[in-house]
């Protein structure tokens, strides 16, 4: 789950890291009263104004803006305020703005990156840090790699000093900017697994003329199988930031990404899913979705499963793609015929059974007279799917 950054930095502020002084805003009079108040306790004049949106890149977009006085401010937050902010990360058509971060502005002295991930190869987490703060770290990594480090620890000990002090030192800080960087990084790594991140990024992170490092940006996203653990978590939850086929599919309890395809995949276990995608890629097709129903799957799940991959007016076929373990393969054949008679789908669909009573589910589809594709095996099933969705 995905955060605003005006979140991300109060769970920053909650364990220890310093981040700008600064308020959200609604609506653009309270932004602009934010900025005279702020203007009113630094005696600094500048402030920015920010489009909080769950995308990055806002700031090459328009979506970000350094302004001096409470009339700039003002401006700027009526500019931003109700834009469609379109940026790398939002897709051609953009995100609507329906939210400000006003802060105040910072004598900055340096620009730095921090960020960490789970590292699932090595099953523990990555810190990583470069001097290249304020760009894409995705472009540091392709054109200068070695700006990067990188240190390794495990969850059960978080990170420890003489790896913070390592980061520090590659990035070039010096005397009490040490012992500042040690401690902020320790916070962080600290946030990452008391609150069972899945990934917290500073970018870029600000060494300001005063010497104190400071979050100037902020972005964290929460691990979903963690989410029984934090009931506040979904207090921060923005459903309007969601894609609302996605929402309603995690709201059904289904594991649901939409893709770029025209086939859709209805598919039992994680696992299957994927090689389900890899398979109709294989066959030169691409899928619509993933699509995990989980363990059990009756009439009522696989017609809340087709309606939502329907829902997708590119969806060209079906594929269904099941193995009957908890789950009876003829239980599940049943749930499809149902579905297909009460819903009276138009798209091809293919079924691959396997698994406990698989000869009746078998049977059961096909005496069913409706035009459902029988597969035995998950390579005729894609190839199917794929000339069937061809037309």
């Amino acid at each position: 789950m995905k955060i605003h950054e005006y979140q991300a930095k109060a769970l920053f502020k909650k364990h220890g890291i310093k981040i700008p002084d600064g308020g959200m805003a609604f609506d653009v009079e309270h932004a602009a009263t934010i900025a005279e108040d702020l203007i009113a306790r630094t005696g600094n004049e500048t402030v920015v104004v920010k489009a909080q949106i769950h995308a990055g890149g806002r700031g090459k977009g328009g979506g970000v803006k350094v302004v001096k006085g409470v009339e700039a401010a003002r401006e700027a937050a009526s500019k931003i305020l109700g834009m469609t902010l379109v940026t790398h990360q939002t897709g051609p058509l953009g995100k609507t703005v329906g939210r400000l971060l006003v802060e105040q502005g910072m004598s900055i002295s340096r620009e730095l990156y921090v960020g960490l991930v789970v590292d699932r190869e090595t099953r523990r987490i990555c810190l990583m840090a470069s001097t290249e703060g304020g760009m894409e770290i995705e472009e540091v990594a392709a054109k200068t790699p070695e700006k990067i480090l990188k240190v390794w620890f495990e969850p059960s000990t978080g990170l420890l000093p003489f790896q913070a002090r390592q980061i520090a030192f590659g990035l070039g800080l010096l005397d009490k900017q040490v012992s500042k960087a040690t401690a902020l990084l320790s916070a962080l790594s600290n946030l990452f697994i008391r609150e069972d991140a899945s990934l917290v990024e500073i970018n870029p992170l600000v060494l300001t003329g005063d010497g104190d490092l400071v979050a100037l940006d902020g972005k964290l996203t929460f691990d979903d199988n963690a989410s029984f653990r934090h009931k506040d978590h979904e207090d921060l939850r923005d459903i309007s930031e969601e894609h609302p086929v996605e929402a309603e599919a995690a709201a059904l309890g289904f594991s649901y990404v939409g893709m770029d395809g025209d086939i859709g995949c209805c598919v039992n276990g994680a696992g299957l899913a994927m090689a389900t995608m890899d398979i109709i890629k294989h066959a030169g097709g691409e899928p619509a979705n993933f699509l995990d129903v989980g363990g059990g799957a009756d009439a009522q799940t696989v017609k809340k499963a087709f309606k939502i991959i329907l829902s997708d007016s590119r969806v060209k076929a079906i594929f269904v793609n099941i193995f009957g373990g908890i789950l009876r393969c003829d239980v599940l054949a049943q749930g499809v015929v149902g579905a297909v008679t009460e819903m009276g789908i138009a798209v091809p669909l293919v079924v691959r059974l396997e698994g406990t009573n698989v000869d009746q589910g078998r049977q059961i589809l096909a005496d069913s007279g409706l035009k459902i594709h029988n597969a035995k095996d998950m390579g005729e099933g894609a190839r199917l799917a794929v000339a069937l969705a061809r037309g």
